[in-house]
């Protein structure tokens, strides 16, 4: 019997409790900066939110979810930046 997931890790079957509990100070700063930087609206943030409250499947290597004007690029159950629409990520896209 597979034990109840710990918030902000992935669970046995792979779906991310969620993305951005206990994210370290550093990098929530980095995304923050990095989505003023890239101008990311309001609008667009609460696509992203409503696509992690889906709790979304997630490899452990590097992966990328495309939302047409910005990428969120991560490893595991973690994002680590933003990328503008055009740039190249790295990954697995989800």
């Amino acid at each position: 019997m597979a034990r109840p997931a710990k918030a902000g890790r992935r669970s046995s079957l792979g779906v991310l409790t969620s993305l951005w509990d206990d994210l370290p100070e550093a990098l929530r700063k980095h995304l923050f900066l990095r989505a003023a930087e890239r101008s990311i609206t309001v609008e667009e943030l609460l696509r992203l939110k409503a696509w992690r409250e889906s709790a979304p499947r997630a490899p452990e290597v590097p992966w990328f979810k495309d939302f047409g004007s910005f990428k969120l690029c991560g490893e595991g159950a973690r994002p680590r930046t933003f990328l503008l629409r055009g740039q190249v990520a790295r990954g697995t896209g989800l």
